[in-house]
């Protein structure tokens, strides 16, 4: 089993900024999914 280590405040707040980076670059990409899909619909 790993050892387990208790992280400092600094290394869960990298996370959490890491994971809403994510999250954001998630977020965008449906954004523009979904506008090229109205965009497609309209242009019908």
């Amino acid at each position: 089993m790993r050892k387990m280590h208790k992280k400092t405040f600094s290394d869960l707040v990298a996370e959490n900024k890491q994971a809403l980076l994510r999250d954001m670059d998630a977020m965008k990409q449906i954004e523009e999914r979904l506008e090229r899909k109205h965009a497609m619909k309209l242009a019908e």
